[in-house]
């Protein structure tokens, strides 16, 4: 503490300012840190509910969804473990997981922004050449596009699937 002492100024006025730059770089490190925290027991939340839907008429859908959230739910862990934000263990758990019957949760309507920069990857699911009812030529006519975020080991993946609408050149007939 003593050598910490004696490398800082005797200017009044620089070590207020050193003390203004700390506490904002410490509110922002706090905010960052309620984020975290806020995301981790939303992901804990939804995979508790997730866990309850389990045996319905999408049980295959959920159990795909309850994964993917426990994987970033996990990345999420390790990034707070690393940056050594403070210790999470499984009283927090035990705590969050309890009052998920009384706590109504907002569902978010809106997309996550996704950065342009991000790895985009595209496939395209073709319903062919020929069409299905006379066997004549499809022309293209359009296409639905959908986006899948994909998180792989905290890094995010935006697959594009477009489903092409092809129309037949015979008889009319639209085929996707």
């Amino acid at each position: 503490m003593s050598n910490a002492a004696e490398n800082l100024p005797d200017d009044p006025a620089l070590l207020k300012a050193m003390i203004a730059a700390l506490q904002a770089e410490n509110a922002q490190m706090s905010a960052t840190l309620q984020a975290h925290d806020q995301l981790i027991q939303t992901l804990r939340l939804r995979i508790a509910r997730l866990k309850k839907q389990a045996f319905g008429k999408c049980a295959e859908k959920i159990e795909r969804e309850i994964q993917q959230l426990e994987l970033a739910l996990e990345d999420l862990l390790i990034a707070a473990a690393e940056s050594n934000a403070g210790p999470i263990n499984q009283a927090d758990e035990a705590a969050s997981a309890a009052p998920v019957a009384s706590v109504p949760e907002r569902i978010m309507r809106r997309r996550p922004r996704v950065s342009a920069k991000s790895v985009r990857e595209r496939r395209e699911l073709d319903p062919g050449t020929c069409c299905p009812a006379c066997g004549g030529e499809l022309r293209l006519v359009g296409e639905d596009v959908s986006e899948i975020l994909d998180m792989i080991a905290a890094q995010m993946k935006v697959i594009e699937v477009a489903r092409l609408k092809k129309s037949c050149r015979c008889c009319e007939k639209m085929v996707q």
